[in-house]
């Protein structure tokens, strides 16, 4: 089955106003991101949204299309893993990103799915049939009782897990609102901290003590995630597992090295910068040494629908990050990713990616059309 032609709608939607104000970025107003055609001459076309909620995806459509797009029309639907070993002479020649790449790979094995007739992660081979998810909202607080009232009202949908993102307060509320929350969730909740990269040793070390203190389950991301030796001496000090990290733009290879120096308890991954291809191969990795691969939200619903895939089939990651409110990454789907009464998401049923695109609201949306 032969690529044909790769095509990207450009829809502008209007995210709602979830009433957050959050140092990582817009989490209201207006966005252009694409839908991801791969149209094989056999009928059956792979989808993938582009970029992700907060920058969106204009950034990414001309290297896609420009670069990419050549490199694949009239090869096999089905060399991913030649496009994979592709990456780095894109990226160092042509300056193709791996957000550029990733929902591409994706798209390619939303084809393989189609094509066989049954969901992604039985073609990875399935581990489980739903996954367990832990809360989060991006940092929105500057006080503890803010973010004790953050985890009163996780507790209350049912969740069992909850990730602070504590922004930028100082050592001292950091402190405190973990106490609080510890406190007051007891037993009941697994909880981790993620300041987003956002401190120096010291202040990552005092935390990482109080964290110790109240059993947290993980402390992503404490600090820059080049500083490899503050690292090391971290997870060397703490007993909280250090879980790095989202933000490396390579997170493989970075991944690759911290296992090497044996610097993180956990590695972190996401298909928004590694594809399918790339996260499964990162957990396998993963696996070979005893750690778990925890997968980040990718920012759009189809590139989510990747990663639940990837969690499906593998047995070294615990949860799926569930960030809330979900409406602000919700859009353009029949059918979208949804918890049961247990918190948990069960696996999809339908072919390839498993969530049916709204093509009515892609028309409606619609404010261009790239590469027809």
């Amino acid at each position: 089955m032969k690529i044909a032609n790769i095509i990207i709608e450009v829809v502008e939607r209007t995210i709602p106003d979830t009433g957050l104000d959050s140092d990582l970025g817009r989490f209201s107003g207006t966005t252009e991101q694409g839908l991801l055609r791969v149209i094989t001459d056999e009928g059956i076309e792979g989808n993938c949204f582009i970029g992700n909620f907060r920058q969106g995806g204009r950034g990414l459509f001309r290297s896609i299309l420009d670069v990419i797009k050549p490199e694949l029309v009239g090869r096999d639907s089905a060399d991913r893993e030649w496009l994979w070993n592709r990456l780095g002479i894109l990226a160092s020649r042509k300056g193709v990103t791996p957000n550029a790449w990733a929902p591409v790979d994706v798209a390619l094995w939303d084809i393989a799915g189609k094509a066989a007739g049954v969901p992604i992660y039985k073609l990875l081979g399935s581990y489980k049939e739903e996954t367990p998810v832990y809360a989060t909202y991006p940092p929105r607080h500057d006080t503890p009782e803010g973010y004790l009232e953050e985890a009163k009202e996780v507790l209350s949908h049912g969740f069992t897990a909850y990730k602070i993102h504590p922004g930028a307060m100082s050592t001292g509320n950091v402190v405190k609102a973990v106490t609080l929350i510890r406190h007051f969730v007891g037993d009941s909740m697994n909880l981790m901290l993620d300041p987003n990269c956002g401190y120096r040793f010291r202040k990552a070390l005092a935390i990482g003590q109080v964290l110790d203190a109240n059993q947290f389950y993980w402390y992503e991301d404490p600090v820059p995630h080049y500083e490899l030796d503050s690292i090391k001496e971290l997870d060397n000090r703490l007993i909280v597992p250090l879980c790095m990290s989202d933000q490396n733009p390579q997170q493989f290879y970075n991944s690759a090295n911290m296992i090497r120096h044996q610097s993180a308890r956990i590695v972190r991954g996401t298909s928004q910068k590694l594809g399918i291809t790339g996260l499964k191969k990162l957990c396998s990795m993963a696996e070979g040494f005893g750690l778990n691969c925890e997968i980040g939200q990718a920012g759009n619903p189809l590139l989510n629908a990747a990663n639940l895939h990837v969690t499906l089939s593998v047995s070294n990651c615990d949860y799926y990050e569930y960030w809330m409110p979900q409406e602000a990454q919700q859009f353009g789907l029949m059918n979208d990713i949804s918890l049961n009464n247990s918190c948990c998401i069960e696996a999809p049923t339908l072919p390839g990616l498993g969530f049916s695109i709204d093509w009515d609201w892609i028309k409606s949306h619609k404010i261009d059309s790239l590469g027809a």
